[in-house]
């Protein structure tokens, strides 16, 4: 039996996105798709829905008011532009937080976890057959262009006009970028800034206090303007 979604979205290209996601990935239906939370009541009164797909800042309602009116909500994913709704999101039990624009697979991943929740068997990519080829980047060193494997990247650090960039086999070379250009090279991979001078890769990390991020033996302190950010992606995984 397929998940039944509810999408709600203020935004045309919002919806058009998500309806693209979902169509992408075996187990899940959308039932309706709504312009704001009271159309969206008046579905729920009508169809079966076990999951939304919830904006935040919407015209009369906001997603987090409508959330708070039901009595008995289904499962809830938010998918809003404004991080700082991260922690009402979690006072209410959402599901995930998907801060816009959301990748396939950062969608993906939380759907995941809404499979788990409901007991279904596990999801898989409406095309999994297809193998999809490794993510790379290419980067000046010295004079040459290599080829970096993203998965081989474990963090990058600012130096002045400089990035340092380190890998797992323990090498690290120097690429003439800004680390604000890094970050825009790597945004739709598994990476994060958590300081004015470091990337991370969220898949290195083996650790965490409230001060850094620790990627095996290196520990990466984390910045003050980009701590909530920092614990909103973490907690989400």
């Amino acid at each position: 039996m397929k998940i039944r979604c509810l999408l709600v979205d203020d935004e045309v290209p919002a919806l058009k996105v998500l309806q693209k996601h979902i169509s992408g990935i075996n187990g899940f239906e959308i039932v309706a798709s709504c312009n704001n939370a009271v159309e969206a009541m008046d579905v729920l009164h009508e169809k079966p829905v076990d999951l939304i797909f919830l904006d935040i800042k919407m015209p009369k309602l906001l997603g987090t008011n409508f959330l708070r009116s039901l009595s008995n909500p289904p499962k809830v994913i938010f998918v809003t532009a404004y991080r700082e709704y991260a922690v009402d999101g979690y006072d209410l039990d959402a599901v995930d937080y998907l801060v816009k624009p959301v990748s396939f697979e950062r969608f993906l991943k939380a759907t995941l976890k809404v499979k788990r929740l409901l007991g279904h068997e596990a999801i898989v990519p409406a095309e999994e057959n297809k193998k999809k080829p490794e993510a790379f980047v290419y980067l000046k060193v010295d004079k040459s262009m290599q080829k970096i494997f993203v998965h081989e990247i474990v963090y990058i650090e600012s130096w002045k006009d400089y990035v340092k960039v380190f890998l797992t086999s323990g090498k690290n070379f120097l690429v003439k970028k800004s680390i604000s250009s890094m970050e825009n090279l790597l945004s739709e991979q598994n990476f994060i800034r958590v300081h004015r001078s470091y990337i991370i890769s969220m898949g290195k990390i083996t650790g965490y206090t409230n001060s850094d991020i620790q990627l095996g033996a290196k520990e990466i302190p984390i910045g003050r303007l980009y701590k909530q950010k920092v614990m909103d992606v973490i907690h989400s995984t």
